[in-house]
């Protein structure tokens, strides 16, 4: 019997868009002999069922359910396509966890963890996973930006900590460019991280349960066109994505066994997708994302791709791994 699929897409960042996109590639590659999917968009003033006709329908949050032509249909389990908030920081989570219907993406206190790149980056290295030096501001803290300086060097990074798809993030190369650069980090979080620039060849590696097993995907090299991988490197063709990247095998062996090793640690679930720099060659890791994106176009479906690993089977494979876990 087919399984009802909930794809919940959409989301209350900046990331809504892009999101949306994700959500739409995950139906229109799911099993359509073993599923029923059903695009879900969660949004600030609505959350809505989408029909093939574009017409919306209602989500009854109590139970989260639809009844778009008078009949109720419950979700055997929901695909988690959002980026940010409330899809990736936990929100969605204890939701579903609530309602005790299965779900793609890792649980609550890893989401919410791992959206927290302050807070992750702080747990993983009492395990002896490296990150940049750093210097934490909360909206309405003083700014000494000499204090700034003497911490993390110049350039740096300034981050706003919770957001993604390079949202609020600034590379800055002076000291009276600070100031305006976490002006522009506070529009996306009232926490910042501010970061030690770490020069070196950038990667992104995929960890994902599939088939029952944890499994590391082929490592992606990064090479962007502009300063720094940000959102027109990402979105607008301004970089290069070469998987498999173009490392030493000790460095591929290294930050292989360091994305593993961040994933077990934390007891993950379901897709993550992490950022690393090599200095030399040690990774030192820059952030962890959980419902990374998921279009043809991005990270982690190249590189299940490249481990031979297609769309239909790589989406098949979570619901099957969240229903496992019920």
């Amino acid at each position: 019997m087919k399984k009802n699929i909930a794809v919940i897409m959409g989301g209350y960042s900046s990331e809504a868009e892009i999101s949306l996109k994700s959500g739409k590639v995950v139906q229109a590659y799911l099993d359509s002999d073993r599923y029923h999917s059903y695009g879900i968009q969660i949004l600030p003033d609505k959350w809505v069922y989408v029909d093939a006709e574009g017409a919306e329908h209602a989500v009854d949050k109590n139970r989260f359910s639809i009844s778009p032509k008078g009949e109720t249909i419950v979700f055997d389990c929901v695909f988690n396509a959002i980026h940010g908030s409330p899809g990736e920081d936990g929100l969605m989570q204890s939701y579903f966890e609530l309602l005790n219907i299965p779900q793609t993406s890792c649980s609550a206190y890893q989401s919410a963890l791992t959206f927290n790149k302050r807070d992750l980056l702080s747990v993983l290295k009492a395990y002896g996973i490296k990150s940049a030096a750093s210097y934490y501001l909360n909206l309405g803290d003083p700014i000494d930006t000499g204090a700034i300086v003497e911490k993390v060097g110049l350039p740096c990074f300034v981050k706003a900590n919770k957001a993604g798809s390079s949202f609020g993030i600034s590379k800055v190369y002076e000291k009276d460019q600070l100031k305006a650069a976490i002006a522009n980090a506070y529009k996306e979080d009232d926490e910042i991280i501010i970061e030690a620039f770490l020069d070196g060849i950038e990667v992104s590696v995929g960890v994902i349960r599939y088939q029952g097993k944890t499994k590391v995907l082929p490592i992606t090299e990064i090479v962007t066109e502009n300063d720094f991988f940000d959102y027109e490197a990402k979105y607008e063709g301004k970089s290069q994505e070469i998987t498999p990247a173009r490392i030493t095998p000790l460095q591929a062996e290294r930050v292989r066994e360091v994305a593993k090793n961040a994933y077990e640690l934390l007891k993950m679930k379901g897709y993550s997708r992490s950022e690393f720099i090599f200095i030399d060659d040690e990774p030192y890791m820059l952030e962890m994302n959980t419902t990374p994106g998921l279009t043809t176009e991005s990270i982690l479906p190249q590189q299940a791709k490249i481990a031979g690993i297609g769309l239909t089977e790589l989406f098949g494979s979570a619901i099957e791994e969240a229903l496992s876990q019920k």
